[in-house]
């Protein structure tokens, strides 16, 4: 068995910058206030977004052309995400969580990575709303718990991925970091 050193590897194993220290892994309250703050963040993108999409398509109710609607909506935080992620790494929301977007070896992020990121991501919400769909559940009440559930538990299993990050990282080569100011600036 070897002996382990204080950043966790076995003792004679050079640690790359590629290769994070335990310490530099968000925690999945880290990663989620993120995601709550970003959630608050995209309120405004998504409001701006709107107001052009129904002057552009002269939209009087909401009702109408709410497919189309979805859909552009779809686009405009495709590309939200797809430029911050492989332009600077990271969000408004993960900057001030101190969070950097990376490839699994430790490089920048491509945009054909980014945007499969995104895609990837909705894991986070489709699964839930499948199960609504089948089981016929309709009402606000219904769909949210069923969703909260399907958060609740793609959140849980990043507990058996390696490095604790999530499922939609894993399966596009990414992971998320930690790491603080003092350590950027070195």
């Amino acid at each position: 068995m070897n002996p382990v050193n204080l950043a966790g590897e076995p003792s004679g194993t050079a640690r790359t910058e590629n290769t994070p220290a335990a310490a530099n892994i968000p925690t999945l309250r880290r990663r989620l206030a993120a995601m709550v703050y970003e959630g608050v963040l995209l309120f405004g993108v998504v409001m701006i977004a709107g107001f052009v999409y129904s002057v552009l398509t002269q939209q009087r109710h909401a009702l109408a052309g709410r497919h189309g609607m979805q859909a552009f909506m779809f686009v405009v935080l495709g590309v939200y995400f797809s430029w911050f992620w492989a332009r600077g790494r990271q969000t408004v929301a993960m900057k001030t969580w101190q969070l950097h977007l990376q490839t699994a070896s430790g490089e920048d992020v491509s945009q054909t990575r980014a945007a499969a990121r995104y895609l990837l991501s909705w894991l986070w919400f489709l699964p839930a709303l499948l199960v609504a769909e089948l089981a016929g559940w309709h009402s606000s009440r219904d769909v949210s718990g069923a969703l909260i559930v399907g958060v609740l538990a793609y959140a849980g299993l990043s507990w058996w991925m390696p490095q604790r990050q999530f499922l939609h990282d894993r399966l596009c080569g990414t992971r998320l970091v930690h790491l603080p100011r003092a350590a950027r600036s070195r």
